[in-house]
């Protein structure tokens, strides 16, 4: 599995560098992916985000460092990034339950972390429904908004508090055949994200609306079935430690598309042959 000695080259640049600046975007590149899709897949795979790993991995690393005679708490906490003693500190004593300086003297119990592995398991055997759409450009209005993502991929837009009334005025444009209510988030090279809900449309929008045009891609498109946001959550899960590391495509860079069509809920996120696949 090609994508599992990705991720293991990722882990192993981190753990290279512990003791420095750890470039998260190097970290994705190793792994083949964009940042964004990298961070996403990541947290989803191991439950925690790529940011948190690298603090856990630190601190354990500072216990071990800690209990040496004549180190000093400063020279730990400039080790593993800290820019003061007092926030090393604080961050040391969240994770293994006491001070930095209590460590040498103290008999007290300390967390380890060790460093993660990617491996091949096979799991319940649970069928995964997809199929693969190859779809011309087209274009979509609505309104956007920029947001700030979270360290595991997670964001909360503020259009959302807005939904059912953006639904209903962007029902007289939706008439293409492509229909139905479009959730479009666009990753930037900021991290963040440009955050749409849309609609595809053949007409000309008034300036209450923009209007952005979704590239010709092949697409995975799957449907999340049961209690919403759950099963929504748990469908990304699987697509992204499940159906990508098994099979034959990778995902490319395009945005991500959460379709909205009577009462269906459909996932589709942009793949591309994996290049190292033959057949």
């Amino acid at each position: 599995m090609d994508v599992l000695k990705r991720m293991n080259d990722a882990i192993d640049y981190i753990e290279k560098n512990l003791d420095q600046k750890v470039n998260y975007k190097e970290v994705a590149s190793i792994a083949q992916f964009s940042d964004h899709h990298f961070r996403r897949m990541f947290s989803f795979i191991t439950g925690v985000s790529i940011a948190e790993y690298v603090r856990r991995r630190r601190l354990t690393l500072a216990a071990f460092d800690l209990k040496h005679p004549h180190v000093r708490v400063i020279d730990v906490a400039m080790k593993y990034g800290y820019d003061s003693p007092d926030a090393f500190s604080r961050a040391f004593q969240s994770l293994h339950g006491i001070t930095p300086s209590e460590v040498y003297y103290s008999d007290a119990s300390l967390r380890a972390f060790p460093p993660m592995t990617f491996q091949f398991m096979i799991k319940g055997a649970v069928e995964m429904e997809y199929r693969i759409v190859e779809k011309e450009a087209f274009t979509v209005v609505g309104k956007k908004e920029n947001v700030v993502m979270g360290e595991g991929g997670e964001f909360a837009p503020k259009l959302w508090e807005q939904l059912e009334t953006i639904e209903d005025q962007l029902k007289p444009y939706d008439h293409s055949s492509f229909p139905g209510i479009l959730h479009i988030s666009n990753a930037k090279q900021s991290n963040d994200v440009t955050y749409m809900i849309a609609t595809a449309t053949d007409q000309q929008t008034t300036g209450e609306f923009e209007s952005f045009t979704i590239p010709a891609k092949t697409w995975a498109v799957f449907h999340a079935q049961g209690p919403m946001p759950e099963a929504m959550l748990k469908t990304w899960e699987r697509v992204y430690s499940e159906w990508v590391p098994m099979t034959e495509y990778e995902l490319d860079e395009a945005p991500e598309m959460i379709r909205s069509i009577e009462e269906k809920i459909e996932i589709w996120v942009a793949v591309k042959p994996n290049a190292t696949v033959r057949f």
